[in-house]
This record gives structure tokens, C-alpha cells and sequence, in this order.
């Protein structure tokens, strides 16, 4: 069962916040990493490379932890468990340059240097969300 945002969570994921997600391996081992991150106002929101190893999980198997850090304060962090409402690759390229301003101020760079790269959208519905003990 989905839940609705808190309004401190809301607000890290419009800023350049640090985000850490973990997807499941097919082994079932954890797979972690940090992303960048924003929201539709409902729901957390990443932009991913279509056919990576994160793509690949959620593929597999829609469960996901999202981890939402405080970037002035770093013990401050929401931890969320959801599911993967959807995915897109509608939007993708437009939706990476949107974030990239957010977290660097330009259109994103293309770090891999694929300009052919599938970009895919990805909403994540909160299950459980852990706030920061001061929250």
C-alpha cells in the first residue's frame, strides 16, 4: 500500500539531495548505488540507463530502497521502501536534462559518453518511509 510523501521529504527531493538506491541482484544480494533523484510531487522519481544492472533488477523484481540524504546536514536522511509504480523511456532524455540542472546547473553531460543511451523514467511508490530522528 502506497503512502503519501511527508512534506520534509517532499522538499529534499526538489533540492540537489544525495540519493543511495538499492535494487535486488538475482541472487537476492543487495545492489547499491547513489543517483540523482527528484519527484512528481506524488512519488519519488530517478532517471536510469536503460540495460544497466539497476535497470536490469527492477526488471526482475520492483522492489526498491530509496535513501533521501540532507545535503546541509548529512545524519539527516529519509529511508523509503516501495515498488516501481512504472517506468518510461517517454521523456527520458528531457527528463535527465531537467534533473542535471537541478544537480549542476547544465543539461546533463552524458558521463558515458553514449549519446545514444536509452534514458528511462522511473516512479517509485513509497511503502514505508523511516524519517530523520529530528523530523
Amino acid at each position: 500500500m502506497s503512502q503519501p510523501l511527508p512534506d520534509g521529504l517532499l522538499a529534499l527531493l526538489q533540492r540537489p539531495s544525495p540519493c543511495f538506491v538499492a535494487t535486488l541482484m538475482p541472487d537476492g544480494s543487495p545492489q547499491l548505488t547513489e543517483t540523482w533523484v527528484t519527484t512528481d510531487g506524488e512519488h519519488i522519481v530517478i532517471n536510469i540507463v536503460d540495460g544497466m544492472q539497476k535497470a536490469r533488477n527492477l526488471s526482475r523484481d520492483p522492489r526498491i530502497a530509496v535513501n533521501v540524504v540532507d545535503p546541509d546536514n548529512v545524519t539527516r536522511y529519509y529511508a523509503v521502501r516501495g515498488r516501481v509504480l512504472s517506468t518510461t523511456t517517454v521523456g527520458g532524455r528531457a527528463s535527465i536534462d531537467e534533473i542535471s540542472q537541478k544537480y549542476l546547473g547544465i543539461p546533463y553531460p552524458n558521463f558515458s559518453g553514449n549519446p545514444d543511451e536509452t534514458r528511462v523514467i522511473v516512479t517509485i511508490a513509497a511503502e514505508s518511509i523511516t524519517p530523520p530522528a529530528r523530523d
